[in-house]
């Protein structure tokens, strides 16, 4: 291991903070380039430029990332923040962030937050995303 944990906790804090600024670039900068891993609730991404695409998708609702908490184990990081919208059917959402940093990159981002809440957001024409009825 490369990184010590008090590292690997600002990597994963520069993350949080690059999504709230909207900083594409930056935010890429903190991905891994090869066997790059997300796993959300309701959709799995192993390429860091189609899931940074679709989290700056959702950029408009964003209000503010409030950090909570972060802890963190050897190359493990596990962060809790508050996601702040403009949209009210959303509200805020309570989100987890547990990453395993490699070389001082994210190599994988496991999310976890209600996922019924972007379900719903997302539905069109009564037509759920992802492939739900």
């Amino acid at each position: 291991m490369s990184n010590t944990v008090a590292s690997n906790k600002d990597i994963i804090l520069a993350y949080v903070k690059a999504i709230e600024a909207q900083d594409f670039k930056k935010a890429r900068q903190l991905l891994a380039d090869e066997n790059f891993v997300y796993v959300g609730p309701n959709m799995v991404f192993d390429n860091a430029d189609q899931m940074l695409t679709f989290m700056f998708s959702m950029a408009p609702i964003l209000k503010d990332i409030d950090a909570r908490r972060i802890i963190g184990e050897g190359d493990e990081v596990c962060m809790m923040v508050d996601y702040k919208t403009f949209f009210e059917p959303i509200g805020d959402v309570r989100v987890a962030l547990w990453a395993q940093i490699d070389n001082g990159k994210i190599q994988k981002l496991e999310v976890f937050y209600n996922a019924a809440v972007v379900e719903n957001m997302l539905s069109v024409d009564g037509e759920l995303p992802f492939g739900k009825k």
